[in-house]
């Protein structure tokens, strides 16, 4: 077994928020990072990123996270998949991304996700000779297949992309679909953040928090501007949903969770 440096100290209960991070933190498998990382946080963003089979964790691994839950006091929320397209043109690619998002919250039903987190790109050839509405009315016959027949819509988190977040409004509202607020896409956007969050904060189970630098995300929260840090701190301070420092290196989880505590105080 590879041996990985712990982190330094435990951050549950810490904050009025519960703090969480990916699954993806050291180079290994689902099981030994929660393992590493239930200790110290209150929550793990499982990271499915993939759709195919052999990327997603087995009924065996599934009942060894629920178990791992139990002992560490911890909970979850899953990532979906992020190389589907519930808009793409062709109904097969469609179908498979329907489908996808089915068994991914079928296969993690048992953990009791806190929310599933959603993206629904927009693809720059999708507007290319298409006009908005079109996109949107794409979605929503896909979305038309979970909701409300096959799971709540307020379990399905649809998460703040690089393109204006007012395309999803209506879908939102439509589905009563919940919000992934990410801080780190917002600022890369230069969106003003306290306005955003207050719109849509009563449908907010997560924000998504890494740092931001030269145009690239995910990286440790030190990278934030202090101009961005104020904001988000004030945001902090009113939520009590789980903020996920999503990074995906031990060195960057070490450092926000570090920087964190020191801008919290």
């Amino acid at each position: 077994m590879t041996m990985h440096p712990p982190l330094p100290k435990s951050y549950k209960g810490v904050f009025p928020f519960k703090i969480a991070s990916p699954s993806y933190i050291y180079p290994d498998n689902f099981v030994q990072n929660v393992e590493m990382l239930a200790p110290y946080l209150d929550e793990i963003e499982l990271i499915l990123f993939e759709s195919s089979p052999e990327s997603l964790p087995s009924i065996k691994v599934i009942k060894k996270l629920v178990w791992l839950a139990e002992e560490f006091d911890i909970t979850y929320n899953v990532h979906l998949p992020i190389d589907i397209y519930l808009a793409d043109h062709d109904q097969t690619k469609r179908d498979y991304a329907v489908d996808t998002v089915k068994k991914v919250i079928d296969l993690t039903s048992s953990l009791s996700p806190s929310t599933h987190t959603l993206h629904l790109e927009c693809k720059e050839s999708s507007l290319a000779n298409e006009p908005l509405k079109k996109w949107q009315e794409i979605i929503c016959s896909s979305m038309d297949r979970l909701i409300p027949h096959w799971l709540k819509g307020e379990n399905i988190s649809i998460e703040t992309l690089m393109y204006p977040f007012a395309w999803v409004d209506e879908i939102i509202a439509r589905f009563n679909l919940s919000v992934c607020l990410d801080v780190g896409h917002l600022i890369l956007q230069r969106s003003e953040l306290e306005p955003i969050f207050e719109q849509y904060a009563q449908k907010t189970p997560i924000i998504h928090l890494h740092g931001v630098e030269n145009k690239q995300a995910h990286l440790s929260l030190d990278r934030i501007s202090k101009k961005n840090m104020g904001p988000i701190m004030r945001i902090l301070e009113r939520y009590t949903g789980v903020v996920s420092l999503e990074v995906f290196s031990y060195h960057h989880l070490k450092n926000s969770l570090n920087f964190l505590e020191k801008s919290w105080h």
